[in-house]
């Protein structure tokens, strides 16, 4: 990269004016063209009314024209965006060099004409409310091991059946962490803290280096069904892919022992629900809890999914919380000073591998 002059810098989420000043106080040079919600007439129009509903809601955005609209992603170098994204950015913005995203998931610009270009796209991958998620986890392995699911059960019903209970400990029991990323690692940590023995996958595993935090064991991908075969609890932390999708398919669910909780909070569509379904019509799990599902930005979750007790559902909140940990921002500033200097950007998308 060459030493930069001056740099127009787009800003579309309707992030605060805090956060706004933070962007500009990285560098004399940045430019920015505040279009806070401008697109979200756009989005409004290109999204699923359930995308629109779950994300965007009522809020308020400021009135503004496409020609407006247009003549800033015209001089926009570099943008910053939320969820969902433009699905047209790179069409309309021919200056644009590198894009930044709130979310952590690459997925997220699939179904957008940024995928596979030349344009650098860096994400928050590892660096979102990792302590959170990792706690939605270890509540799910709690909530299904003490049988928690039962009691709504009764409590429906006005009646107990606790010869159904049949509650476990979670201490030296084995949980399988798919995906050992920032997200996965915390996962460890704490299911570690329990006394749990954690095992997991990373995409490549390298014989004798330093395991993380946590785990007692780490395995490449294709050794996913031998984890699976030795663990109680499974947790699904891996990005979503072409090579995870339907990861937790037909063949997974068999590799499973009898009575796996299962747990998701990556994207929907690396758990087959078909097979899903089948493994709970058989009986093979204790319980799922699923905090995405498969379609989510387009519709509500299948019915029978709503419908089995040992079914939690949850709207894509794992991360939310009431003390964010979320270093979004903190990577955008940082990598402005990258970019500006010339310097390589952390967290770009490598397109072949999907995230």
């Amino acid at each position: 990269m060459a030493v930069m002059e001056r740099v127009e810098v787009l800003v579309i989420p309707q992030v605060s004016g805090e956060i706004l000043q933070r962007i500009q106080n990285v560098d004399r040079r940045i430019h920015i063209i505040d279009a806070r919600g401008w697109f979200d007439v756009e989005l409004r129009a290109t999204w699923s009314q359930w995308t629109v509903d779950r994300y965007l809601g009522s809020r308020k955005y400021p009135v503004s024209s496409l020609d407006e609209r247009n003549r800033a992603l015209a001089s926009a170098e570099v943008v910053l965006m939320g969820w969902p994204p433009l699905k047209d950015l790179r069409a309309r913005a021919p200056r644009l060099k590198w894009v930044h995203e709130l979310p952590a998931g690459a997925s997220n610009f699939l179904d957008t004409d940024l995928w596979g270009t030349d344009v650098w796209v860096t994400t928050t991958r590892g660096l979102t409310n990792r302590r959170p998620m990792a706690e939605y986890v270890l509540a799910s392995f709690l909530h299904f091991a003490r049988g928690l699911h039962l009691s709504y059960r009764d409590q429906r019903r006005h009646l107990f059946d606790h010869k159904t209970y049949d509650p476990i400990i979670v201490r030296d029991k084995t949980a399988c962490v798919v995906g050992s990323g920032g997200i996965g690692q915390e996962v460890a940590k704490l299911c570690a803290a329990a006394g749990m023995r954690v095992v997991g996958t990373r995409r490549h595993a390298v014989s004798g280096a330093p395991l993380p935090p946590g785990f007692a064991r780490l395995e490449a991908a294709h050794l996913l069904h031998n984890l699976l075969g030795e663990s109680e609890f499974v947790a699904v932390c891996c990005p979503w892919t072409k090579e995870t999708t339907h990861l937790i398919g037909r063949a997974a669910f068999a590799a499973m022992r009898s009575g796996t909780v299962l747990v998701n909070i990556a994207r929907g569509e690396i758990i087959d629900e078909a097979a899903l379904l089948q493994a709970l019509a058989e009986g093979r799990l204790r319980g799922v809890a699923l905090d995405v599902y498969d379609g989510e930005f387009e519709r509500p979750p299948d019915s029978r999914l709503w419908d089995d007790e040992r079914v939690v559902l949850t709207p894509h909140v794992s991360a939310v919380t009431d003390v964010s940990e979320h270093r979004g921002v903190k990577l955008f500033c940082e990598n402005l000073t990258h970019y500006l200097e010339g310097l390589p950007l952390e967290n770009v998308i490598d397109w072949e591998r999907g995230y």
